[in-house]
C-alpha cells in the first residue's frame, strides 16, 4: 500500500554553523552497515558545525556512541564501556558524551541510562539525526541532560552531509526500517516502519560518488527487496537495482535481502549486468518449517531452497552467504538437525550463525525459554563446523585462479601485505607493489583458508 512520508532537505542555521568552533568530536560506532552510514551523516553535521575529528576519544569534547540492540550482549558491552567515563568525566568536566543509534530508540535502556549513568548528557534516536545541531544548541545552552527520542519515525531528510569512511566504497540507504516483524527482532521497534527514498536522490547520490572516483556502491536497507512498495512501486528495487547499475559505477552490493520479498527479475537483472556483483546474502535463521512459522519469517524451507536453486541456475558462480539462530525457544533436536540438513543442501559460502538472544519488547522475548545454554552453545558448534567444511571446500576451488579484488590497505601487522574483497564477497590477503587503497587489483590466489584467501599480485 502507498504511504508517502514527508521529505525534505537538510539546512545548516546560521546561528549553528559556528557551534563546533575549536571544538573536537569522535564517534564509537556499534552494529551494522545502517549505524556505519549513520556515523558517516553524523560526522558530516558536526563538521559543517566546525568540529574537528580528534585522534581518540579521550581527546574529543564530544564523545557519541552511535549504538546496536540486536542483542543484549552489544548492549550491555556499550553500557559498560559508558561506565568507564566516570573517570574521564572526572578528569575533564567540560566534555560532553552523547549515546545515539538503536539503543537510544529502547525505552528501558533510556530509563536505565537516566538512574544509573548521569555522564551521558545527550541521548537521540535513530529518527533525530537531522535534529542534532538543535540538539547540541539546547545542551549548551542549558548544560542540562537532554533527551530527544522520537517513537514514530517522520521525514525523510535528504541532502544530509557525510564524512566517507572509505574514498572509494560507500554505504548509500536506499530506505528505512521494516515492515515484517520477525517476532525475534528489535529493528523495527528501533528503526520504524518501511520508508524509501526516491530513485532519483538515490542515483543522485551514486552518481556524485563514482563522479569523485568511487568504486564501489552498497545499497543499504534492513529489507532492500521491499524498497519501493510505499511508494507504488510494483517492482521497485529490481528497477532501481538496473538503473543504478546503468549509471556505470565499477562495483554495486546490497544488504539485506529477505526470502520473503526476493524476486526473479532481480536474480535476472544480477546476471545481466557484471557491475551487479555475483554475491548474495540471503538470510533463512533456521532450517526448520516450524520454527520459521515461530520466527514469523513468512516462507518455508521449501520456498528458499526453490530461491536457492534458481539463483544457482542463472548464475552459476553466485557466492551465497546467510544468518542462522540457533537456541530459539522451543526449537528440538529435530528442527536443529533440519538447519544442518539446510547448510549442507547450500553449502553456504559463509554463515553469521548466533544463539538466540530475547529482546524486551519482541513477541518471542515472552516465549519460554526452554533450551538449556549448554545445548545452545553445543548446536552453534555443530553448526559452525558445519558451516566451515563447506566454506573451505568453497575457498579451495578458488586455488590458481585470478580474482579482482577492490583493495582496502595495508595489514595492520604487515605493511607488505594488502587485504580487500573480491567481486565475489571473498576476503583476499595479497603481496605485490605499488598497490593503494582503493585500486582494483587482479591478484592470483596461492592459498586458501576457511574464510579468507591468500594470493599475489599478478603483474
Amino acid at each position: 500500500m502507498k504511504k508517502e512520508f514527508d521529505r525534505t532537505s537538510f539546512h545548516l542555521e546560521e546561528q549553528y554553523q559556528s557551534l563546533g568552533k575549536d571544538k573536537t568530536y569522535f564517534i564509537r560506532t556499534y552494529g551494522c552497515q545502517a549505524n556505519v552510514r549513520d556515523t558517516e551523516t553524523i560526522a558530516g553535521i558536526l563538521e559543517m558545525m566546525g568540529y574537528t575529528l580528534a585522534s581518540s576519544q579521550e581527546e574529543a569534547d564530544f564523545l557519541l556512541f552511535n549504538t546496536c540492540a540486536v542483542r543484549r550482549s552489544a548492549e550491555e558491552h556499550v553500557l559498560g564501556e559508558i561506565g568507564k567515563l566516570k573517570q574521564l568525566r572526572y578528569d575533564n568536566p567540560n566534555k560532553v558524551f552523547a549515546l545515539c543509534g538503536c539503543m537510544a530508540q529502547e525505552e528501558g535502556v533510556v530509563e536505565e541510562i537516566k538512574k544509573k549513568y548521569p555522564q551521558v548528557d545527550i541521548v537521540f534516536g535513530t529518527h533525530n539525526l537531522s535534529q542534532l545541531p538543535t540538539i547540541l544548541h539546547a545542551y549548551y545552552e542549558t548544560h542540562t541532560h537532554t533527551f530527544r527520542i522520537e517513537s514514530t519515525p517522520g521525514n525523510i531528510v535528504e541532502d544530509l552531509p557525510a564524512v566517507r569512511s572509505q574514498s572509494y566504497k560507500a554505504f548509500t540507504n536506499i530506505m528505512y526500517g521494516c515492515n515484517k516483524f520477525c517476532t525475534y527482532c528489535i529493528v523495527p521497534y528501533t528503526r520504524g516502519r518501511e520508508r524509501s527514498r526516491k530513485k532519483e536522490n538515490i542515483l543522485e547520490e551514486v552518481v556524485n560518488f563514482k563522479n569523485q572516483g568511487g568504486k564501489e556502491i552498497i545499497l543499504l536497507g534492513q529489507n532492500v527487496n521491499a524498497y519501493g512498495k510505499d511508494l507504488g512501486l510494483e517492482d521497485g528495487f529490481t528497477e532501481l537495482l538496473r538503473d543504478v547499475a546503468e549509471t556505470g559505477i565499477d562495483r554495486i552490493r546490497f544488504y539485506t535481502s529477505h526470502p520473503r520479498d526476493y524476486s526473479s527479475t532481480s536474480i535476472d537483472v544480477m546476471k545481466a549486468y557484471p557491475n551487479i556483483m555475483n554475491s548474495l546474502h540471503l538470510p533463512v535463521q533456521s532450517g526448520s518449517n516450524e520454527v520459521l512459522r515461530r520466527m514469523a519469517r513468512g516462507y518455508t524451507v521449501e520456498h528458499y531452497k526453490s530461491l536457492y536453486d534458481e539463483m544457482k541456475e542463472k548464475i552459476p558462480s553466485l557466492t551465497f552467504t546467510t544468518d542462522i539462530i540457533v537456541g530459539f525457544p522451543g526449537e528440538t533436536d529435530e528442527q536443529f538437525e533440519e538447519t544442518i540438513q539446510l547448510v549442507e543442501y547450500c553449502k553456504y559460502d559463509l554463515a553469521y550463525t548466533f544463539i538466540y538472544s530475547p529482546r524486551e519488547g519482541t513477541p518471542a522475548a515472552k516465549m519460554e525459554d526452554d533450551i538449556p545454554m549448554e545445548v545452545k552453545k553445543q548446536r552453534l558448534q555443530k553448526l559452525n563446523e558445519t558451516v566451515a567444511k563447506y566454506s573451505n571446500e568453497k575457498n579451495q576451488s578458488y586455488l590458481d585462479s585470478e580474482l579482482l579484488v577492490l583493495c582496502e590497505g595495508p595489514s595492520k601487522k604487515n605493511k607488505e601485505v594488502y587485504s580487500g574483497y573480491s567481486e565475489e564477497n571473498k576476503l583476499v590477503n595479497f603481496t605485490g607493489k605499488d598497490i593503494h587503497a582503493g585500486d582494483l587489483v587482479k591478484v592470483k590466489i596461492t592459498g586458501c583458508k576457511s574464510y579468507t584467501l591468500d594470493g599475489k599480485k599478478i603483474i
